[in-house]
């Protein structure tokens, strides 16, 4: 854990004439969450805003990679997202009013080799923000994922040399207004990569409905199962339900 840079930030953000303090605990416990929290609730009296991006990195591939270095970026990116969330979450309530961003990966999304730790905490932190979306919609909250590509302090070790400009500066506005009071989605996921900003979001194929299935008919229909042409886009909000009601449908015919 490396204290200076929060420090220099909490410096940089009051000479700039705002108003900063630097919490250094850690969000891997419970009791480093809750001491963070504290720290703003004491300085400014209210938690409006959560932006979890605590990260570590133990790459290894699925060969090798120990149990340690699994729960050390477990610990860090999905626990303590859980961990900082969940401390935030009943203020936010209570003032019916917060914005969460997690910060996902792409790696999350689509798996990445010598990272099995890593890309499996990030599509945690998807169902974490989608759950705080459906949870807190009633009292003003918005949670949402925001997917980054930028040379931070986590690229040590990566050649960067032939990457085109995309440093943090790139990200930090779509951050800044998913957590703004203006912003008008939540549980979604939005990417920030090299001056590229998208939606991302899941598809399902519509598929087929069979009343009973062998081992043999999957194989048989595999390709009309796969097929993209007619496309389940589900709201995140109502995704849940709409999916059963849609798949409950095709059982009668709909």
């Amino acid at each position: 854990i490396g204290e200076d840079p929060a420090n220099e930030l909490a410096a940089e953000i009051r000479d700039a004439g705002g108003e900063a303090i630097a919490s250094t605990d850690s969000v891997a416990t419970p009791e480093g969450a809750r001491a963070i929290i504290a720290a703003a609730l004491a300085a400014f009296g209210r938690v409006d805003i959560v932006i979890h991006s605590a990260g570590n990195v133990r790459r290894g591939l699925l060969t090798e990679l120990s149990y340690e270095d699994f729960e050390a970026v477990l610990s860090v990116h999905l626990r303590g997202a859980f961990h900082i969330v969940r401390e935030a979450f009943p203020h936010m309530c209570a003032q019916n009013y917060g914005r969460i961003i997690l910060t996902g990966s792409i790696n999350g999304l689509y798996g990445k080799a010598n990272n099995a730790n890593y890309a499996t905490c990030k599509a945690g932190l998807v169902g974490l923000s989608h759950t705080a979306a459906i949870e807190g919609a009633a009292q003003g909250i918005k949670s949402n994922v925001i997917i980054p590509a930028a040379v931070t302090r986590m690229s040590e070790g990566i050649d960067v040399s032939k990457f085109p400009p995309m440093g943090p500066e790139l990200v930090a506005p779509v951050v800044g207004w998913l957590a703004h009071e203006d912003c008008n989605v939540s549980g979604e996921l939005y990417i920030a990569v090299a001056g590229r900003v998208a939606r991302a979001f899941f598809a399902e194929s519509e598929g087929i409905y069979r009343p009973s299935w062998t081992i043999d008919e999957v194989a048989e229909n595999i390709a009309a199962i796969r097929d993209e042409t007619r496309q389940w886009i589900l709201p995140q909000q109502t995704g849940f339900a709409d999916h059963l009601a849609r798949s409950f449908a095709m059982t009668q015919g709909g």
